[in-house]
């Protein structure tokens, strides 16, 4: 599911690379209830303005999520629109900009492709903007991000907002990929360098 953002044709290539970050945990407060409403889209402190950082540095921005509520019956896929609608609005005000917002809408239990950790989402935004998949840095606060990314070989990043500290204990000693406070931290250093950027991993 593709919620539109303006043209639905493959977009034009960033000058640095595409960024799709995941939403509830990375950019806004994730809640045990779902986010049902505008109101309920609770920004992370630093949030906005680091998608406005990444957008000035010439990345292209887009998000993946799952939003299982729309499956459970909890919210409409036009409830979910307005949502989204509020989020880019809030994001341009903030100076950024997301080219595109990709939905899984299906419940855990729908088998589905898209829902991560299965890479459908990831797989379609690589179709859409015409790029290997593997070329895609993906930032989340959850395994599932994790592991989607690098079942099609992208690179993974991990936040310790949302549920990234419990992904931090899964994952244990096991750590291979960057990890940053937050996604403003994470945008400060993809900023100043993506060519070795190692992140902060102290578990």
């Amino acid at each position: 599911m593709l919620l539109p953002i303006g043209p639905t044709a493959s977009p034009a290539p960033p000058a640095r690379g595409w960024i799709v970050l995941d939403r509830d945990g990375v950019i806004n407060r994730d809640r045990a209830d779902y986010v049902k409403t505008p109101q309920e889209l609770d920004f992370l402190p630093g949030s906005l303005a680091a998608i406005a950082r990444l957008t000035a540095a010439g990345f292209g921005m887009a998000v993946a999520t799952n939003q299982s509520a729309v499956g459970r019956g909890l919210l409409t896929r036009e409830g979910l629109a307005v949502i989204h609608a509020h989020l880019v609005s809030e994001i341009q005000r903030a100076g950024g900009r997301l080219a595109g917002i990709f939905v899984c809408p299906h419940a855990p239990d729908a088998d589905c492709r898209c829902r991560k950790p299965r890479p459908g989402l990831l797989q379609r935004i690589a179709a859409w903007a015409s790029i290997d998949p593997a070329t895609l840095t993906v930032v989340g606060d959850a395994a599932r991000d994790l592991e989607a990314a690098r079942s099609i070989g992208a690179r993974a990043v991990l936040v310790r907002t949302g549920h990234g500290e419990r992904t931090l204990q899964e994952y244990g000693l096991s750590i291979d990929f960057p990890v940053f406070m937050d996604l403003d931290a994470f945008a400060a250093r993809w900023v100043a360098t993506t060519a070795d950027p190692a992140g902060e991993q102290q578990p």
